[in-house]
């Protein structure tokens, strides 16, 4: 539709739009005013987007193609997948080395040999330098099994941050250094086994974590790997060359068999299938494509061959724009992860101050060896390390990230997603979200006693049906052109008209009767004309035969998701620039508490404002084209029905799906993802409140005492739980948890 050659007329408060399409058929028709707006924006917004691309002759050129390639757009995120596999070997290599190397280290000392001896009478026979070999083999734990500890404490120095790995490198360093000293002379107790087994412990505690912090991601990352290398390039004689998927320039051509995975983003331009979009979009029912409709990257053919236009590559493309908001939400942080993090450093100030004073109060104060003092300081220190209140917030980000993306539920950023839980009231936007944004046909009016509704529906789809307009494709979605037609012409402004079965008919506007002098039974439509619907009429012969009411298609999952959100408390409102007769019939078909018609996109921000002055939490539902300032005004901004669009630069999140029930998926999410972060700062430091005074040795004339192994035992556990509960996050509508 050329909006620059529209011309607009005022006619009873509505606007009149004359279109000329591709051949040349003007058509005229009466159009509800906001919805005009609406639509026609967003089909600018649409134009606008479209990209010209320079002729290209044959494939000669794409060797030397500078646009984005696909695999560039998704080298950051194999950089960042290889970053973490490689901290992952390196964890678990380093501890299976030094779980040999304990082995030797139990074997030869003092404390395990008396054990073993008096409790199972297996007797190590002691020899020449055992305390020096000793020495050799912890020396080579320490530095090489608690070489990422001992590099985590100048990192967390050097950023004025100490926290997991400090306490940790100091734990070690002391019962090391003091342990070494007794092997050259000093007197006290060697702590070498203790130094060994805490060590083993941490690594095996860092291996399961980042493996949890990795598999969170993977199944986004996987989607990348499992792209087709090659995809099958149709050449200009109609024939096939496979040919890479990064070297595809835009506006290529490539034909997707059955059963394989679409290579590019496009649109279809030849061809019948269905789609499975499942791991991109959370559709879990195939879905129908056909001419004209998009298709993702990653998503797998069904029965249907496709032949698919090239629109996307590289950084531009679905797959890459998910992955890169997917990251963004991770490293954002929200109120919550602020509060861990202060809560971490505190709780190192504290391990560091508790050990300290442990250490003294029994060495002074209650006067014991110095051997027993380190002992139960560093026991302090390692059981109160942060390390499970480090990943209580960032897992949980990693699984809450995930579980969205696989869903089609865009986390851009956190603060706002987190404040999600606690929404009061939701403003929709209209057209394209609590509706289609297309016409469908809403009643028929028969004038002629001797001809039927379908009998109008398919001379109207007849006359209309190489239209392009709005208003024809919503008739020819209600009825097939049955009729072939004759001498078609344009009328000048006012519609169309050809001869069917001999008959002269023709479809026109309101306008078209008044300035021709046509009667018609105007009580029959005085009600269509009460609710502001858009009205053409089909005449025969100059005869009004009938009159077809238009107006914008509801979609069927509005009502449900209004309805349950209504019954959470939540307020609905509806924001459109259709009259006030249009949004109200929306409104009472729909549930809604209440509505603004007549609301311009400039003002739409205004009344999100005028909602927030009531003391509500307010989200706003839109399609993110016309609604930037109300999106960014929202306390919670929501993009619905991105598509392959998902960087809408206002929205805090963005819905892949034109799925009103979507915004309840991201409530439950929300909701979820807090209470497993109010969990996990329970777990990772509620345990601290007893396992502090039991290291410091409170209960020690009790017989009650914990070694430091014990300590990091008891601290690996709370690691493991919050790791556990953070994988255990879902929400109703994913199947597909890791």
């Amino acid at each position: 539709m050329d909006h620059d050659d529209s011309a607009m007329k005022m006619e009873n408060g509505m606007h009149e739009h004359e279109t000329e399409n591709e051949g040349g058929h003007a058509e005229h028709h009466k159009m509800n005013h906001g919805m005009h707006h609406e639509m026609t924006e967003k089909a600018d917004g649409e134009h606008e987007s479209h990209t010209s691309h320079s002729e290209h002759d044959g494939h000669s050129g794409h060797g030397k193609h500078e646009s984005h390639q696909v695999h560039e757009g998704h080298q950051s995120h194999g950089d960042h997948s290889n970053h973490h596999a490689m901290m992952v070997q390196d964890f678990r290599k380093r501890f299976w080395i030094s779980i040999l190397l304990t082995i030797p280290i139990l074997l030869l000392s003092p404390i395990i040999q008396i054990f073993l001896n008096s409790g199972l009478g297996i007797t190590i026979p002691s020899f020449s330098g055992d305390t020096y070999l000793l020495f050799v083999f912890s020396t080579t734990v320490f530095f090489y099994g608690g070489w990422p500890f001992l590099k985590g404490i100048k990192d967390e120095l050097s950023a004025k941050n100490p926290g997991m790995m400090t306490l940790i490198a100091v734990a070690i360093t002391v019962a090391y250094g003091y342990s070494s000293l007794v092997v050259f002379g000093l007197e006290g107790k060697l702590f070498f086994w203790e130094l060994a087994t805490l060590i083993d412990i941490m690594l095996l505690g860092h291996w399961m974590e980042m493996k949890s912090v990795m598999g969170a991601s993977m199944a986004l990352q996987e989607l990348v790997k499992l792209l087709p290398s090659d995809a099958h390039l149709l050449k200009p004689d109609g024939k096939t060359d496979d040919f890479p998927i990064d070297e595809l320039k835009i506006e290529d051509k490539v034909l997707v068999k059955p059963g394989e995975k679409i290579p590019v983003d496009g649109i279809v331009v030849d061809g019948q299938s269905s789609v499975n979009e499942a791991m991109l979009t959370g559709e879990s029912n195939p879905v129908p494509k056909e001419k004209g409709n998009e298709v993702i990257a990653g998503a797998i053919n069904g029965e249907g061959s496709l032949t698919v236009e090239v629109r996307k590559t590289g950084k531009d493309s679905f797959l890459s724009q998910m992955l890169d908001l997917v990251s963004q939400a991770q490293q954002s942080k929200s109120k919550t992860q602020n509060l861990a993090d202060r809560a971490a450093l505190w709780l190192t100030i504290i391990a560091l101050t508790a050990g300290t004073l442990t250490f003294f109060a029994w060495f002074w104060l209650a006067d014991t060896d110095l051997a027993f003092s380190i002992e139960r300081a560093v026991t302090v220190m390692v059981i109160t390390c942060p390390h499970a209140l480090g990943l209580a917030i960032p897992l949980v980000v990693a699984v809450s990230s995930a579980i969205g993306a696989r869903n089609g539920l865009l986390i851009r950023n956190r603060g706002p997603f987190e404040r999600a839980r606690n929404i009061d009231a939701i403003v929709f936007d209209k057209t394209g979200t609590l509706t289609k944004g297309e016409f469908g046909v809403s009643d028929v009016v028969v004038f002629d006693e001797n001809m039927q509704e379908e009998e109008i529906l398919s001379y109207a789809a007849s006359i209309e049906s190489d239209s392009e307009h709005p208003i024809a494709k919503g008739i020819l979605n209600s009825a097939e052109p049955e009729y072939k037609v004759e001498n078609f012409s344009a009328i000048s402004g006012k519609g169309a008209q050809g001869t069917v079965n001999g008959k002269d008919v023709k479809v026109v506007s309101p306008a078209y009767l008044e300035v021709e002098g046509i009667g018609y039974p105007e009580k029959k439509l005085k009600e269509i004309s009460s609710q502001g619907m858009t009205t053409v009429f089909v005449l025969i012969d100059e005869k009004a035969v009938g009159a077809i009411a238009l107006e914008d298609v509801v979609r069927p999952e509005s009502k449900e998701a209004v309805s349950k959100l209504k019954e959470m408390s939540i307020k609905c409102f509806m924001l459109t620039g259709d009259q006030k007769q249009v949004a109200e019939r929306v409104a009472d078909q729909i549930g809604l508490d209440e509505y603004f018609a007549g609301v311009l996109p400039d003002e739409k921000a205004s009344r999100i404002k005028e909602v927030q002055e009531r003391g509500l939490i307010v989200a706003m539902v839109g399609d993110g084209i016309n609604d930037a300032p109300a999106l960014a005004q929202a306390d919670v901004g929501i993009a619905i029905g991105a598509g392959t669009d998902v960087a809408v630069e206002t929205a805090d999140i963005v819905l892949v799906k034109s799925n009103p029930l979507d915004v309840l998926a991201i409530m439950e999410l929300s909701k979820a993802t807090y209470s497993k972060m109010v969990q996990n700062l329970f777990w990772a430091t509620g345990y601290n409140a007893l396992a502090i005074p039991l290291a410091a040795g409170v209960l020690y004339q009790q017989g009650i005492l914990l070694s430091p192994a014990a300590g990091a035992v008891l601290m690996s556990m709370s690691t493991i739980i919050v790791a556990i509960n953070a994988r255990m996050l879902s929400i109703g509508k994913d199947d597909k948890s890791d």
